[in-house]
């Protein structure tokens, strides 16, 4: 029996170039209407007994080939536990062997977050006391774009995930908000709910999401590039909820991400806005301070460059929220390979791992809410 190759569902995206043997060619589909690639999920079906070789030939022209090397891919038989799997990266080619002991096995760049598993958790949420649920608008393949409001305090905490829909660990994260939040036996989770009120939007690219792309909606758009000027032609995800916001106003947002090359979790900024104070940039060192402290799955040593003063890019929502508002406003990363400072050599960075740092994240904030 030959194996069988298959992309077409949720978040799929791969094109089958070649099988010789044992030996399987790929190429990653590009975005729509984009230049960015780097988001893969595929299953294979066929192939119980066998080793076989995958060869991503077009690997060294991705989005961000630098975040290759170290990098290992992802796979399940069952979809819920995805595990890594030895990976290597030479002449811009990612290959990586698997043996199939299973008739079914997944492959992916991360462990995917579906649109079904995104309707259950919005779903699931809303029915938990003192939720309210908003739909801000539609994308431009006519999905909702959800958001999930909780809380009666004074201070307003936005959440928001998955700009870049190939950023799969930020909805993962985004649940595990959620969870805590909505834990009735949680304290510290009733505490800032009387405190602050909580405006979470899970997935802001739905399109991307379903559609396989790594960082693009369905114009082919950054979203995090939208933020100074958003439309309804290029970026209707980023305008609805822009406006919602302008609507509550944000004393605190976090805007959770994946890093392809950077082996650990990281916050960046918002250095260089043109209202920029050092009063409110302790704020925003002092929370990474305090993360740090409370779990290994955190640090401050590795991250991006900070912008110089006065030259932040107002097209992210980072920099655009605190120069708007002047929020605490922050980007979270997670990894695509491993917090390498507290690393798992069978899962890596995970599903799971990035539900509870949700949750470090949250207890966090508990002890700053006042301050903001």
């Amino acid at each position: 029996m030959s194996i069988q190759i298959s992309a077409a569902f949720d978040s799929g995206n791969i094109r089958v170039i070649a099988v010789e043997g044992d030996r399987v060619d790929l190429e990653i589909v590009l975005d729509h209407e984009s230049d960015f690639f780097q988001w893969f999920h595929f299953r294979v079906a066929g192939a119980r007994g066998r080793t076989l070789t995958f060869r991503i030939l077009n690997a060294g022209t991705s989005a961000y080939p630098f975040g290759w090397p170290g990098y290992k891919a992802r796979w399940s038989a069952d979809r819920e536990s995805w595990r890594m799997t030895e990976t290597d990266y030479a002449g811009g080619i990612l290959s990586f062997t698997h043996h199939f002991q299973t008739d079914l096995t997944w492959f992916a760049y991360f462990a995917p977050y579906s649109m079904e598993r995104h309707h259950d958790l919005v779903s699931r949420t809303t029915l938990a006391e003192g939720v309210t649920h908003r739909q801000l608008g539609e994308t431009l393949d006519g999905q909702p774009i959800d958001c999930l409001t909780l809380g009666e305090g004074p201070k307003q905490v936005w959440l928001y995930a998955r700009q870049h829909p190939g950023e799969s660990m930020a909805e993962w994260w985004m649940e595990g908000a959620l969870e805590f939040l909505t834990d009735e036996d949680n304290e510290v989770a009733q505490a800032l709910r009387q405190k602050a009120t909580f405006h979470c939007v899970p997935n802001m690219n739905p399109d991307g999401s379903r559609r396989g792309h790594l960082r693009t909606n369905a114009a082919g758009v950054n979203l995090n590039r939208e933020w100074h000027t958003p439309t309804p032609e290029r970026s209707p995800e980023v305008l609805a909820v822009r406006n919602a916001m302008d609507a509550t106003g944000v004393d605190f947002a976090m805007d959770v991400h994946g890093d392809e090359a950077i082996p650990a979790n990281f916050l960046a900024g918002f250095e260089g806005i043109p209202s920029w104070t050092d009063d409110l940039g302790a704020k925003f060192t002092e929370f990474g301070r305090r993360l740090a402290a409370h779990t290994p799955d955190f640090q401050t040593e590795l991250g991006y460059d900070k912008a110089p003063p006065g030259r932040a890019n107002l097209a992210m929502s980072t920099n655009q929220l605190a120069e708007r508002f002047g929020a605490v406003s922050m980007t979270l990363e997670m990894p695509f390979k491993d917090h390498d400072a507290n690393a798992d050599p069978e899962f890596g960075w995970s599903p799971i791992r990035s539900k509870l740092l949700a949750h470090a994240c949250l207890e966090t904030l508990a002890g700053m809410i006042d301050t903001l």
